[in-house]
Order: C-alpha cells, then structure tokens, then sequence
C-alpha cells in the first residue's frame, strides 16, 4: 500500500489549473499568432519549454500559428561564410549572396529546429516559408536595402487548412515578388500580417523586455492603440519598441482583436497570457 501527504505544490497547482478553465473556454478553438524570437530561441531548453506551451495549447483546443525570426543565425552564418554586408541607415543590405543565406538559415535551420521541437513535445507542426503556396507576396521595401520585403497579400486558406486538421503551422518570414524573387521580410511585420489575415484572436509578440513602459519605467498592462500613439509622439515609446507597437498597431487595424507585446523570459509566457487573470506583458486593444 502506497501513502502519501497532501503537498502544498499540487495543491496548488490543482487550484491553478480549476481557474484555467474560464480562459481555457474563452480560447476554444481561438487562432493565436505568436511571433517567435529573442531568448525563447536561445537555448534548447528555452525551445522546448516553449514546444511545451505550444503543444498544451493545441491541446486545449487553441489554433497556433508560429512565426518566427532568427537574426542571429543570420549573423553568425553569414560570419562564417565570411560574407560582408553593407548598412544604409543602420539597416543591413539584403545581397543576392546574403538572401541565399537568409533563407538558408531560416528555411531550413531555424524553421526545422522548431518544428522538431513541437513534434517531440507530442505536437504536429508543419515547417513552411511565406513562398509555399504564395503564403505571402511582397513588395520591396526600399529599393536601398535590396532583397527587403513589405506584405501585400496573405494567403490565409493555407494555413486554416492546417490548422482545421490540427497541424501547426510554423512560418519563416519569408516572401515573393511578383516577379518570382524572394523578399528576406521582419518577422514581427510577417506575423503582424499573418495575424490580420487570418483575423486572430490574439497575437502574441515574444520580446526579450518586460513589457511597453510608461514615463515612469512601470510596465503598462492594458493600452489602447490611442494610448499607443500618444506615448509614441511623446517619446516614451522609442527605440526598438516602435516597430512592435506599430506592428500590434497594423494588426488590430487588420482585425487582429488584440496584441500583446509580452516577456518571452519569462517561463510559460504564453499560457500565463492566455490562461491566466494577471497575463505576462502589455495588452493593446483597438480603439
């Protein structure tokens, strides 16, 4: 005969887990896009506990599609190839020599780590590029900066497809030109993008920062995208943290019902945004 104490542990997490349930409910069969980036990809464990995440949510009957990044695999790539970029305003020229190594790293490297991830973790993910199935097409950005893509259009059947038999789409951010070219593309604008087409309930933008910060360093947990824009013309908003609120800006604008720029340090960021009252960073709802 086996006996045991109750612990404070299980207790406790069995109470986590009954007050799941209303978000659990709320997201049934919710598409969430989440971009992928920053120390979520640094470590196989920071990967696999994101697998984890990404897997229960499947689970529990949320629809995620992953966009991912993956600039300092790109770097360190084209150091070792021994392969010289240029910069025009601080921004890296995409060369026909440096785009072959772009998608080189993301299509392949990148893309398939995480798809391997999620299938050990029990999951069933789908690696694709935004050049399969014309996912997306591009324009140029700026003819300076070369083989740099902007979104036009989005092919969202793909990926309902996938996620109607519950595979989970995982897309490197990718494009092609109307000319067949491809387009090396932001991640955050791909799933900003990504997250419009598909009407999203929530994207969730992993971030290496707590959070968007008022005037006062404090983490803001709710904003409007007029809140957004103010705090932005008043410069407490800057840096690397406006392109992420431009791009939860576009989407909500696209009919994304909410983003949210959330700590992708923090454990189980993910599910403490989905599944939990308090969430994991800071929340932008439309107008």
């Amino acid at each position: 005969m086996k006996t045991q104490d109750m612990n404070r542990d299980w207790i406790a997490t069995a109470s986590t887990l009954n007050k799941a349930l209303p978000y659990l409910q709320r997201y049934a069969d919710a598409t969430v896009v989440i971009k992928l980036g920053g120390h979520a990809m640094g470590s196989d464990d920071a990967m696999d506990e994101f697998a984890r995440d990404v897997v229960l949510m499947r689970q529990v009957g949320v629809n995620p599609v992953i966009v991912h990044g993956g600039g300092p695999m790109i770097n360190a790539m084209l150091d070792r190839l021994e392969i010289k970029s240029d910069f025009v305003n601080g921004k890296r020229v995409t060369d026909a020599a440096t785009m072959d190594v772009v998608e080189m790293v993301l299509s392949g490297l990148v893309n398939k780590r995480i798809v391997q991830a999620i299938n050990g973790q029990g999951g069933r993910a789908v690696g694709l590029s935004g050049k399969d199935g014309r996912l997306i097409t591009c324009s140029q950005t700026d003819p300076d900066l070369g083989f740099v893509g902007t979104p036009e259009t989005i092919n969202p059947r793909l990926l309902r497809d996938l996620t109607d038999k519950e595979y989970i789409p995982v897309i490197a951010p990718l494009g092609t030109g109307q000319s067949g070219e491809t387009f090396n593309i932001n991640g955050d604008t791909a799933a900003g993008a990504v997250a419009a087409a598909l009407k999203a309930d929530r994207l969730l933008l992993l971030t290496d920062v707590a959070g968007v910060k008022n005037a006062a360093g404090e983490v803001v947990t709710e904003l409007s995208a007029a809140q957004i824009r103010q705090m932005t013309a008043e410069g407490t908003i800057a840096g690397g943290m406006i392109p992420k609120t431009e791009t939860a800006l576009d989407a909500l604008e696209g009919g994304v019902r909410a983003a949210v720029i959330l700590d992708g340090r923090a454990p189980n960021a993910c599910l403490l945004e989905l599944f939990t009252e308090h969430g994991a960073g800071s929340i932008i709802r439309a107008d």
